[in-house]
């Protein structure tokens, strides 16, 4: 089960691009998008697009953590810490957003490509 690096690196961008564009909505429709493209550039059955698809999701939601803590600590002082301390759960809650949205975009891309 490998998700090859150009299927991830097309969710993060579509995603930031449409979150500067449109917000939280813009993002989540980005995600999914991306997600529906992994599931049917992979094929399969539904079982293997949603897997692929969570990937993807949990991997960019990890990669959002990463740049919160970043955020976070490039502050410093009280603000830094709180920063980091609220990007931690809301990170959580993402990545699992994002699995979510991946594993369901994976199916809808494998309907499309109708293998399953």
């Amino acid at each position: 089960m490998e998700t090859s690096h150009y299927r991830l690196h097309i969710s993060n961008y579509l995603g930031i691009i449409l979150g500067a564009i449109a917000g939280q909505w813009g993002s989540l429709i980005g995600y999914l998008l991306a997600t529906i493209y992994v599931g049917y550039s992979v094929g399969g059955d539904y079982m293997n697009g949603a897997i692929h698809g969570a990937i993807v999701g949990v991997i960019g939601g990890i990669i959002g953590l990463i740049l919160a803590l970043i955020a976070g600590a490039a502050l410093g002082g009280e603000l830094g810490l709180a920063i980091v301390g609220a990007g931690l759960i809301i990170s959580i809650v993402n990545i699992i957003i994002s699995a979510i949205i991946g594993a369901i975009g994976g199916a809808i891309g494998v309907v499309i490509k109708g293998e399953a």
